[in-house]
Parts: structure tokens; sequence; C-alpha cells
């Protein structure tokens, strides 16, 4: 009996616990909602005045930014947050998406000439760029932007595969520009021919221009740096329809690459392998008509030190154009001479290329680190002739032809000639070839599968790589070195002409779409520079000036 009433003592109690527990809980969950809605209702009041605060922040940012965009633009706001893409053009011209057309053309932008914008990294407010438009062809929320502004812009990013970030871009208007002071960033651009013409035609490429970036010059392969120093009336200005002084300033130091070179003194060098060592000499009219007279060559003479102490680990090889082509290399020149050891190129004097003008020699390291002594001089080509009487006198009836090596030689020494050259002499039987050797020397010569040119055995590398491996041009077609040659020379879109109607030294381009500029030897660019018109001499009219020879001939019978 005592043992049910304590079993039910205890059950009681603990119901009774059980339930203040429960109620306890209630009462602290009860609490809890009490706080966290009072919290919430805290955090909902302060994200309400936050908001209201930040909507008044970003309209009064708006209408500053409005009025700071219609000063920059002189009365045109424009500004977006655009993606930026880089594509292959040259220059500072950007193409902007079709939507931007419209919003400009609503506020009369094309009214006012050509459109510049000011194109700021959004994660790094300090990198600015300056651009004119090209086209609105972009696609929506992009930017296409050139490499000129892309390396501004992103200096330590490359154009591919990497997270573009965004670009802030807004209309600007731009003063036109009047003066601009220049310094190359290295050496060799003063030794262009005309390097201000060739400055003028990269600037057309250009809307505008900001003190401290760097513009990039291309002549042929080669590229020059040309840093932006001073400009008038301000830091950025526009270069389109206006007529700047340029000033282009030395930099410091040697800036020459070509060294020169005085006829018949001999110049000491040392060259790296893959890279040119320049020099350049100049051919007056007396010294060219010596040479066209025939009574002498010009010789180009490379002596290096391999010979004398047998070292085969080292090779040059040079390369000779005639000015405007400055720098000629590999596969761009005139002449040249590959053969191992010294080397003398002798230019003579029937070549129709030889004319007085300015020379480049190009000394290029084929192999090793080469030292060198070159030099240029005029041979006379009488001076090893021996002289009529000082020798023997045969008669042509008494001289018989050796059945081996097919020497003449006189009738009296044909027996001993024959016996001698049969033991001693073989003959190269190679199709075309027929040179007579020693015996012990037919083991040395051997002629290339490709061309059929004979050579000595160690010479067989050096020409396989020199005249046979593919060689990419900047176009990007792949051809071997002669037909390259040919390539660069005549057909080329990249090779460097100069413009018939502008004089300048430019880029051929392709072929010209009109059949008739094609029939009159027109290239891309003469075609498109030969479309400006100019004022006939004679009659003021207006004529194209790739039309000017037949509007003459037609209407004036001027020939």
């Amino acid at each position: 009996m005592d043992f049910e009433l304590r079993v039910a003592r205890e059950k009681v109690e603990r119901e009774q616990r059980e339930r203040k527990a429960r109620a306890k809980a209630k009462m602290d969950k009860e609490k809890r909602a009490k706080a966290e809605a009072a919290r919430q209702r805290d955090a909902l009041e302060a994200a309400q005045r936050a908001k209201q605060l930040d909507a008044q922040r970003a309209q009064l940012q708006a209408e500053q930014e409005m009025e700071e965009n219609l000063l920059l633009g002189n009365g045109i706001s424009f500004m977006r947050l655009l993606e930026a893409v880089p594509f292959k053009g040259q220059g500072d011209k950007i193409k902007l998406p079709p939507s931007s057309f419209q919003e400009l053309s609503a506020q009369n932008a094309l009214d006012k000439g050509p459109m510049y914008f000011r194109l700021t990294t959004v994660n790094n407010q300090l990198l600015v760029a300056f651009a004119g438009v090209l086209e609105f062809t972009a696609s929506e929320g992009t930017v296409q932007i050139p490499s000129h502004i892309w390396h501004n812009l992103f200096p330590d990013k490359g154009s591919e595969g990497i997270d573009v970030p965004l670009v802030e871009l807004r209309y600007v208007s731009l003063p036109k520009g009047t003066y601009a002071k220049l310094k190359p960033e290295g050496a060799g651009f003063h030794d262009l021919p005309n390097h201000k013409a060739i400055l003028e035609t990269e600037l057309r490429l250009h809307a505008t221009l900001s003190e401290g970036e760097t513009i990039r010059v291309s002549y042929g392969e080669t590229q020059y740096g040309l840093r932006v120093l001073e400009l008038k009336p301000d830091s950025t200005v526009s270069v389109i329809e206006t007529d700047i002084d340029v000033d282009i300033e030395a930099p410091e130091g040697e800036n020459h690459v070509l060294t020169p070179l005085e006829m018949g003194k001999v110049e000491e060098g040392i060259v790296e392998e893959g890279k040119f060592k320049y020099y350049k000499f100049s051919i007056d009219g007396t010294v060219s008509e010596v040479i066209r007279s025939g009574s002498a060559d010009l010789e180009v003479k490379l002596q290096t030190d391999n010979n004398s102490n047998g070292d085969t680990d080292t090779d040059t090889d040079i390369y000779v154009s005639r000015h405007p082509l400055v720098f000629p290399t590999q596969h761009r020149h005139e002449w040249s001479s590959h053969e191992m050891g010294s080397k003398n190129l002798v230019i003579k004097h029937k070549d129709q290329n030889f004319v007085p003008g300015n020379y480049t020699i190009g000394v290029y390291g084929f192999k090793g680190v080469s030292k060198y002594q070159i030099s240029v001089h005029v041979k006379d080509r009488n001076a090893h002739v021996q002289k009529v009487g000082e020798g023997e006198k045969v008669n042509s009836e008494d001289l018989v032809e050796c059945g081996n090596c097919k020497r003449f030689v006189a009738k009296r020494t044909i027996v001993v000639h024959e016996a001698y050259c049969v033991r001693h002499n073989v003959v190269c039987q190679y199709e075309g070839c027929g040179v007579v050797l020693r015996k012990e020397e037919r083991e040395n010569h051997v002629h290339c599968v490709k061309c059929g040119r004979s050579f000595q055995k160690g010479e067989m590398e050096k020409h396989m790589k020199v005249f046979h491996e593919p060689i990419e041009c900047m176009c990007g077609i792949v051809l071997e070195k002669e037909k390259m040659v040919q390539h660069q020379s005549e057909e080329c879109p990249l090779r460097l002409i100069m413009c018939r109607f502008c004089g300048d030294m430019v880029p051929a381009g392709a072929k010209p779409a009109d059949p008739r500029d094609r029939l009159s030897g027109l290239c891309e660019h003469e075609s498109q520079c030969g479309s400006r018109t100019a004022p006939c001499d004679s009659c003021g009219r207006s004529v194209r000036l790739k039309d000017m020879d037949l509007h003459n001939i037609a209407v004036h019978q001027k020939n």
C-alpha cells in the first residue's frame, strides 16, 4: 500500500515539473520572439532611413554627374558602363553598340562634328584614355577597343583569355590641337627616311592625343614607340581636321642604330645569334658612273675571326638593301650572302637595282657570337685581268678538248694532261653540274635535293635552314625563303610602298576592289588615296587624283 502511494506521488511530482518546464520554455520563446520582432522593426526602420539617405545622395550625385557630363560634353550628357572587348584595329577609334548611336543622335551630337569619349577603368580610376568612334556595330553592353587603347587602359594584361573589367565611357568635347612634342622611346626612329611623314601617316589613324600616352609607329616589321610629352592648347586634344606643329625630341644617348660606313674603311663589330647589326653607306653619282661603266664592281667584304682560329661554332650572314627599305631582314632584302665563314658580296655593274642613293648592310648572327670586320669598297674589274701579250700565245687551232674535264689544252700536251687528269680528277655527274673535282674532294661535294645547288657537305645544314625552312610572313602566309622574298616584294598586303599620290611610305594593302585600279597597277592604299579630289591646274575642276592623268589627256590634250 505504501509502495503504491509513493509511486503515485512521484508521478504527480514528475508531471508538475514537466508542466513547469514547458511553461518556462514557452515564456522564453515568447520573449525571444518579441525581441526578434523588435530587432527586425528597428532594422527595417534603419534600412528605410538609409535607403532614403542613399536616394538623396544618389539624386545629388546624379545631378552633379549630369552637370559634369554637360560641361565635358559641351551640352551633351552621355555616360555608360560597358564591358571592354579587344579587337584587332589600328589607331584609337572604338566601336559602340547601336543604342549609343540612338542616344547620341537624340541629343544632336552628330551635328557637333567628330565625337570623342573618355574611357576609365572601374577598378582603377587612375587609368584613363581618350578615343574617337569608328562605328556603332558592337554588341549591346560592350565596347570594342583597339590594341592601342587597350594597352593604355590595361597595361599589365594581354588582349586574350582574361577577365575584362568594366569601363566607364563618357562623351567629351576636345579642343583642336595646335602643337605636339614627342620623344622616341628607343633608337632608330631618326634613321627612317622622312620619319615625320611616317608619323603623320600613323596620326591619320588617331582621333585624339593625350600627354603621357605612347604611340606605336610601324615601319615594316619594326615598331617604334613615341611618348607624348607636351600638347597645346590642352593636355588632351583632337587631331582630326587640324594642322599640328610636331616637334620630335631626340632621346638621351645615341639614337642611331645605323652605323655610318665610309667607303674603303674597315669597321669592327660583334653580333649575337639571332640579332642584326646595321650599317649604312651612300653611293654618289661619281661612284655609280664608274661602276655602271663596267670598269668596277661594288664589293661588301665581311671577314670573321673563325677563319683564323678554326672556330665553326659561329657564323654570320649579310643582307643589303637600298632605301627606302632601311632595315633588311632574312626575307626582305635585295642582295645577300650566306657562305660559311668570311664573305665577299659583289654587286655587279649590270645589276639594274644598283643606283645612286643610300644603302643598308645588315650583319645577321646566324650561329653563336661572332666577331667580324666589315668594309665596302669599289673593286677594279681590270686589276687581275691578264694584259694582252703577257701570257703564252696559243693558236686556237692547236687546242683540243680533254675527254675527262672538258677543258681545252694544247694538242702537244693533251696525252700527258689526260693521263694526269684521269688519275686525279673526277667530274660531278649530277645533272647540270659538271664541276671538275679532285678525287679526294668528291665525297665532300653534295647537291641539295630540293633546289639542286652544290655545296660542301658542311654547308648543307645551313643551306636547308636558310633557304628551305618555312617562314611565316606577317600576313600569315608560310613560304620558303626565295618565294617569301618575292611575296614580300610584290604580293604581301603589309609590304611598304611609296604612295604615288601622298608620297608616304605606307602598307600596300590587298588588291583593290575596282578592276580598273588593278589594271592600272594600284594597290589598295593607292586606290583609296587616289580617290581624293584635287582641282585641275588647267580648268579648276575637281578631279580624282588617280584620274588626273586621264583628265589631262582627254580634256586638255596634255601628254
